[in-house]
């Protein structure tokens, strides 16, 4: 690039050439941000020197191939800071790969894309998002999400190093580094999961934390005074201070000591201040999120040694020293693993098997040969106890399926009882049973951590608390990643424990969620169905809603078998000559009501219909025909009946229908007292059918 080389001149113990890399971060952030008249680059230009560092001297990554199992994993939690991450996923050459995991050769983000930073279908939208652009470990934006999701990260290698490695064969050992500022310190979410990760002692865990003291609304000064490194020592963590972010010295230091410390995680505290141009001028713009301007910038690429009016440059010798570093490092080390894993799968056959399976969310041969059948019986179980039944059958077969709950287990039937299960613990990382403590949310973003780094799994707790954990389900939806989240105690059966503890609008707020399949099964069959269905997920997170009272279970010879529950709803009872002149729809435990009521309505000579519908997002994939089979549109007499909000019903009943569900909160009493109150009986289904065939 000749004339239009920059003057880089090393600063403090930075060489030149380390120099020359970190200002090409820095400059192709404010360039992007500039072209695209959105975002700010005052973090990324901070934090250059950091991500530098990590990734040309540290990360244990093969930018020929992001998928590598046991790479080191990077995650951006200030996701407003991503030109950082794209900077550098274009300067280490990391190359593309597909959903069929296959290699692709072109770059991940290229020249071009970094120019079209926030536009349409440019692999570099404001915020990483994962599956979209490869060489992002997870999507970011919401503060304090990628810090708790890193720690899901840290327990998934924990927990693979403890199944997968033996003598001579370390086939897992990959560390985590994320990256968080003040307002990730600020979040809730971010404090939960730091205090489980300190009580788990997961050494291979590194934040680095960007106390630049700046947030949107201007100094934190205003809302955040609070000494993070007590607080994080008082957690279990070692901390370690680097009092300037530009001292590439002490931050190798600093990442030393993190390397070296066996018995804790790691907090990097990197003191940095925002500025540049004229000297001491403090950045507004980042504080506001706004581009510098294209007067600031070139102040700023003066102050750097940088040609003023070139933008987009990536000066020679740059791509090739990432090359030397990261490139020739990361390729070795994959190289090496290969042929170690030749070895390994040639010796422990099952073993590899299932680290490839993991890698491509597949399942063992016969993962369900053992979930039960169960017979016929009026007085039933819970959903919750089947769900445990059939949960331990199927963990058995499927060694990477793990989880636990929040603090709830007993309750939520979710502990696998199987004598080699055990429990994850800071003493045995080989345990299936994971204790997430009272923290719904922490919970929420380890499972999607874990579902990141391909262990299945699954966390539970009482529906009403969904709302703990809705920003990780979301997170879950967008990422297209199979977290199964197991909610019970559904509906107003919770009875005593009043309006506080009974969910009413959370099934409708649930499957408002785009992406998400939630499954409220009706007795035990269904439930054994959902699991299966479910098993077998590969983009797609699940809520599988749970009763705590008994559900009778239908004699299936009679009604129709539960594999129905994979269309997503299905015909249950129908007329003798499946000619129905009112249809009565319901899920969960609102089923058996309507199979009373159906009986009842045959016995009066009332043709009807009962349609199971566990998941409505499963029956809106079936095709149109299948749709008018199960509710015929010439059968406008239509009652649903849900102990939860009607909201979203209208879609089904049609705007003539009957809903009969929740107007209001529940109450505290006892459950045969609250199903009269709110009209949850036989006579009132009846009486609603009877009502429709009158119109």
């Amino acid at each position: 690039m000749g004339a239009n080389q920059p003057e880089s001149k090393p600063h403090g113990n930075k060489s030149q050439i380390d120099e020359l890399c970190i200002n090409t971060i820095r400059t192709l952030s404010m360039d992007a941000v500039q072209a695209a008249n959105s975002g700010h680059p005052g973090t990324a230009m901070a934090m250059a020197p950091v991500v530098y560092t990590i990734w040309n001297n540290f990360l244990r990554f093969d930018p020929s191939d992001p998928i590598w199992p046991n790479r080191d994993r990077f995650v951006l939690s200030i996701g407003h800071a991503s030109m950082l991450l794209y900077s550098i996923l274009h300067l280490t050459q990391v190359r593309a790969v597909n959903a069929k995991y296959e290699r692709l050769g072109e770059l991940s983000v290229s020249l071009d894309d970094i120019k079209k930073f926030r536009q349409l279908d440019s692999k570099c939208p404001g915020h990483p998002e994962y599956r979209w652009t490869s060489g992002i470990e997870t999507t970011t934006g919401p503060l304090g999400q990628g810090v708790a999701t890193s720690v899901g990260m840290a327990i998934a290698s924990r927990w693979m190093s403890s199944y997968f490695n033996r003598p001579d064969f370390e086939m897992i050992n990959y560390d985590i580094y994320a990256l968080c500022g003040d307002g990730c310190m600020m979040e809730g979410v971010a404090s939960e999961a730091a205090s489980l990760a300190g009580h788990l002692a997961l050494s291979n865990l590194c934040w680095i934390y960007d106390n630049n003291k700046i947030t949107i609304e201007g100094h934190t000064d205003w809302a955040f005074s609070e000494d993070v490194a007590t607080r994080f020592i008082a957690y279990g963590w070692n901390v370690v201070r680097v009092g300037d972010a530009n001292d590439t010295e002490m931050l190798q230091r600093a990442f030393n000591t993190f390397k070296k410390t066996t018995d804790r995680p790691t907090l990097i505290i990197v003191d940095s201040h925002i500025a540049w141009g004229a000297p001491n001028k403090q950045d507004t713009h980042a504080a506001h999120g706004e581009p510098l301007g294209e007067e600031e910038i070139r102040l700023t690429k003066r102050n750097y040694g940088w040609p003023e009016d070139e933008k987009f440059l990536v000066p020679e010798g740059v791509l090739q020293h990432f090359t030397n570093g990261i490139g020739k490092r990361g390729h070795e080390l994959r190289e090496n693993w290969i042929g170690k894993f030749d070895e390994y799968k040639a010796k422990f056959p099952e073993l590899a098997d299932h680290l490839m399976k993991m890698q491509k969310r597949e399942l063992p041969e016969g993962w369900d040969k053992d979930i039960p059948e169960f017979a016929a019986d009026p007085k039933g179980m819970a959903g919750r106890d089947a769900s445990g039944k059939i949960l331990n059958a199927v963990a058995k077969r499927v060694p990477w399926l793990i989880g636990g709950s929040a603090d709830l287990a007993p309750s939520t039937k979710t502990r696998l009882t199987f004598e080699e299960a055990g429990d994850f613990t800071a003493k045995n990382y080989a345990g299936r049973n994971m204790h997430f403590g009272v923290r719904e949310h922490a919970m929420g973003s380890i499972l999607n951590g874990l579902a990141l780094s391909k262990v299945r799994g699954y966390g539970s707790q009482f529906l009403i608390f969904s709302d703990y954990s809705r920003p990780t389900l979301r997170l879950s939806a967008i990422m297209e990643i199979p977290v199964i989240y197991i909610y019970t105690h559904d509906s107003i059966g919770v009875g005593e424990d009043g309006p506080t503890h009974q969910p009413i609008e959370h099934l409708a707020s649930l499957r408002a969620i785009p992406g998400l399949i939630t499954l409220r099964p009706c007795d035990a069959n269904e439930v054994a169905e959902a699991w299966r269905h479910i098993m077998q997920l590969k983009h797609e997170p699940v809520a599988l809603v749970l009763t705590r009272q008994p559900l009778p279970t239908f004699d299936r010879k009679k009604y129709s078998p539960a594999t129905g529950l994979h269309k997503g709803a299905y015909i249950l009872a129908d007329a003798v000559d499946g000619k129905p002149d009112v249809i009565l729809m319901a899920t969960g435990s609102e089923v058996s009501l309507c199979i009373e009521a159906y009986e009842k309505l045959t016995s009066e000579k009332i043709k009807a219909r009962v349609v199971s519908m566990p998941s409505w997002e499963i029956f809106e994939h079936q095709d149109q025909s299948y749709r008018e089979e199960v509710l015929p549109p010439s059968v406008t007499a239509r009652v649903s009946v849900e102990q939860a909000s009607t909201f979203g019903w209208g879609r089904y009943v049609g705007s003539s229908g009957k809903s009969i569900g929740m107007k209001t909160f529940g109450a505290s009493a006892p459950l045969k007292e609250l199903v009269k109150k709110f009209g949850f009986t036989v006579e009132n289904v009846v009486a609603a059918a009877k009502e429709q065939l009158a119109k």
